[in-house]
């Protein structure tokens, strides 16, 4: 039995807590609010995940250096904390030990991927990426879920695998960390997008438009940052866009959807009990495309909204306005060759 550390208390970090211990692991949850830690120790539930009990086995503390004393560590903390909380626990983790990314996003003003926060802060701790389409209270209820677990060092991630997967918690590997975190960021943005369009009154038709355009974004991004199309095309990209983009229980779309009807972003927040990652998310997709002269005009046109205050209707007669051209343009053309372009 080996002993996971999950560093953030929220439905998804709770969500993991589960599947580690139905892989027949010990699970420690740190989590900064004592309420939830009162709440997972002594009523076996937590708050940011209601109608879930959990197993009375998953413990939780509030002291980090506790949960990173772990044969692995699984970071589920929000994408712009990210680097906080691993200085917090910097001085605690042992060399050597893996951290398994779990969070979607990019940071802001660096507009680095959460692997590369990790390396930077923590050199000495070998690093995978788990992502995919999941719901929180979903994969806690044990419904059947497909994620994609990368690590570039093929024997650590079979040994990561053995340690996550079950029968309803299907894990695939790949050895592109890139190209699932990439996938795992940038369909966050596009579901805000989608929520907008249908909040608008624009249709299913125009909600496919903005995904398969989206998915173009996301390819085109991941290429220019070194991930392969195919990872784009598989669980941690097309697969997480769809289910994100297709369902009111996705933060993300469902932000959009109030925006769309014209709530304000300080309001459409206050539904929220988590975070919404493709508000931050979509300003530094916005910076790190300029940065590496990807065109992401969905992706841009959000981020105007959301962190500029840009009219709605504005913003979506200058993408309607938009030249013709060629569907394919600017994408690379062979799935074996994406690390060409960019």
């Amino acid at each position: 039995m080996a002993r996971i550390g999950i560093i953030g208390g929220g439905a998804w970090g709770t969500a993991l807590s589960l599947v580690a211990r139905r892989a027949g692991n010990e699970a420690l949850i740190w989590a900064r609010e004592r309420e939830v830690v009162s709440a997972v120790n002594g009523s076996h539930e937590n708050p940011f995940l209601p109608g879930v009990r959990l197993d009375p086995a998953i413990q939780a503390t509030a002291n980090i250096e506790d949960a990173v004393q772990s044969d692995a560590v699984l970071l589920a903390v929000p994408a712009q904390f990210l680097r906080a909380v691993l200085a917090e626990c910097a001085a605690a983790i042992v060399a050597g030990t893996p951290a398994v990314i779990c969070t979607k996003g990019i940071e802001r003003g660096s507009c680095a991927l959460m692997s590369e926060i990790v390396a930077e802060v923590l050199p000495q701790t070998p690093l995978a990426v788990l992502s995919g389409p999941t719901f929180a209270g979903e994969v806690a209820r044990g419904l059947p879920t497909a994620v994609t677990l990368a690590c570039a060092d093929a024997v650590r991630a079979e040994s990561l695998v053995r340690l996550l997967a079950g029968r309803r918690f299907r894990t695939y590997l790949s050895d592109d960390v890139v190209g699932a975190e990439v996938g795992g960021a940038v369909k966050n943005v596009i579901a805000i997008a989608c929520g907008i369009t249908i909040g608008r009154g624009f249709g299913e038709n125009a909600r496919a438009a903005i995904i398969t355009r989206g998915l173009a974004e996301m390819i085109r991004l991941g290429a220019a940052k070194g991930a392969r199309i195919a990872t784009m095309m598989g669980l941690s990209g097309f697969g997480d866009l769809s289910l994100t983009c297709n369902s009111e229980q996705s933060r993300n779309a469902s932000l959009g959807l109030l925006l769309g009807r014209g709530v304000s972003l300080a309001d459409a927040k206050k539904g929220f009990a988590g975070i919404s990652e493709g508000v931050d998310t979509a300003q530094a997709v916005h910076e790190l495309a300029a940065r590496l002269n990807v065109d992401m005009p969905i992706c841009f046109a959000v981020d105007r909204i959301v962190n500029s205050g840009a009219d709605i209707d504005a913003v979506i007669a200058e993408l309607l306005d938009r030249p013709l051209k060629e569907e394919i343009e600017g994408l690379p053309q062979n799935i074996d060759r994406a690390k060409q372009f960019g």
